[in-house]
């Protein structure tokens, strides 16, 4: 689609925004959001008719693109049909929906709790926990984001938490293997899953194992950079939540769904969880949409009990629609191969690239659609090109790179320190390159801060 300039809509449209529109995790006073008029694919464009590649798939749910038509089409088909119904019923497009689901997530997660979005995917799946074990705490990774809401929020570790952490949650953190910048002080791959899970067991030892309900991980790490785990690392947790009665959670909300190469990143190393949290990709964001893929064990807890959980709007027919829809043209169509096979052979080695010629890239990582490059000021020594949680004049290197990217018509995704590529799963070899491209560029505004 040729997007057609229109300013003075755009100003509209702007000004309703800046007047009620309140805004997540942002100073109001301070942003400036863009104004969007449509997208397709993997673009975006603005009421001045200036067009975006977005490297950000929405906020890494947008996996088969905007706008597909065999979705938008059974959305439409379902509202003719069925626009909503009540949880407590059998429905067409829920129980296709969750048959789908089942059939693609490891092991026996044959169970499907839908919601409506990941963070309270992950609120219900720690309650599941808490409940089947009767224990009260909840390890997680400092490294992590799991949501935005009281329970999730207090679950995740990175600097969002701070402000809404009572610490009277019932959560535990610690530390998970980053080979880049150890805590353990490793040199190898090795050493940091050897430490790494030995470091866990202690932190279990001491906060008593049997008032440790779960353990969730984000089987690959997306907003906190895209952490590749060693080999070995979700085996040995998986070992460590068996010894000790554990419930063992991975959250797939950003991860699942192709976006690693795989229906769910926990095939990429051999491990099934008790509970497991998704989202996003499920449906591509066109309905929101989440859900816990649950365990036969831990579902045989609610056979006679009754669950203590549910939402207004769970497993609603058109999210469910859009699911059936989304999950079926994948298949149909090869997105998770797409993303497996150009992550292997354009964005892995084009990002190999970028970081040869840009001293501000500290190290690549990732794999199928799902990558992040570190930016630091000084390579040998890994410092970061802003400090931890950076804001104002202390991010301003950061901030220059970012407008750079948006100049060179990409829109990208940063967090801290990290700029992620997660592009949707079926972007072509052309967009991709474009997009490497604009990346390097960017770069070069970076480099500037280097030393």
């Amino acid at each position: 689609m040729t997007p057609q300039p229109s300013p003075e809509a755009g100003a509209a449209v702007k000004a309703a925004d800046r007047a009620h529109v309140f805004h997540s995790w942002s100073a109001q006073d301070l942003i400036d959001p863009l104004a969007v008029a449509g997208a397709e694919g993997s673009y975006f464009w603005d009421y001045d008719g200036t067009r975006y590649l977005d490297f950000t798939s929405g906020l890494v749910f947008t996996n088969i693109g905007y706008q597909h038509p065999r979705v938008v089409a059974a959305i439409q088909e379902q509202a003719a049909k069925l626009t909503t119904f009540a949880p407590a019923f059998a429905v067409e497009a829920r129980s296709e929906a969750a048959r789908l689901i089942a059939e693609r997530t490891p092991g026996d997660l044959d169970k499907i709790f839908f919601t409506n979005g990941g963070a309270d995917a992950v609120e219900h799946a720690v309650r599941m926990a808490r409940l089947h074990t009767g224990r009260p705490k909840v390890l997680s990774a400092y490294r992590s984001y799991h949501g935005g809401t009281q329970q999730a929020v207090n679950i995740t570790g990175d600097p969002r938490r701070w402000a809404s952490d009572g610490a009277a949650a019932g959560v535990v953190h610690f530390w998970a293997p980053f080979l880049y910048r150890s805590r353990f002080y490793a040199e190898t791959e090795e050493q940091e899953c050897a430490r790494a899970l030995e470091h866990l067991e202690t932190t279990i030892a001491f906060e008593g194992p049997g008032t440790i309900a779960a353990i969730i991980l984000e089987t690959i790490p997306g907003t906190a950079g895209i952490m590749v785990p060693p080999p070995g690392y979700l085996a040995g947790v998986r070992e460590l939540c068996d010894k000790y009665g554990i419930v063992f959670i991975l959250d797939e909300v950003m991860a699942g769904f192709g976006r690693t190469g795989e229906w769910f990143a926990a095939g990429l190393f051999g491990v099934t969880p008790d509970l497991m949290t998704f989202a996003k990709g499920v449906n591509s964001g066109y309905v929101p949409l989440g859900g816990v893929a649950i365990s036969q064990k831990i579902a045989e807890t609610f056979g006679k009990r009754p669950y203590p959980g549910g939402l207004t709007y769970s497993g609603h027919p058109l999210a469910c629609a859009a699911a059936v829809a989304t999950i079926n043209v994948m298949a149909e169509e090869g997105v998770v191969e797409n993303a497996r096979l150009l992550g292997e052979t354009v964005v892995g080695p084009g990002l190999a690239a970028l970081a040869e010629r840009h001293p501000s890239v500290g190290e690549v990582r990732g794999v199928g659609m799902f990558w992040a490059l570190e930016l630091v000021r000084n390579r040998e020594t890994r410092e970061p090109l802003v400090p931890y949680n950076a804001a104002g004049e202390a991010a301003a290197p950061m901030a220059a790179f970012t407008a750079a990217a948006k100049r060179n018509g990409l829109w990208p995704f940063v967090n801290m320190n990290r700029t992620h590529v997660v592009p949707p799963c079926n972007a072509t070899e052309a967009e991709l390159k474009a997009g490497l491209a604009a990346l390097d560029a960017a770069l070069s505004v970076a480099d500037e801060h280097t030393v």
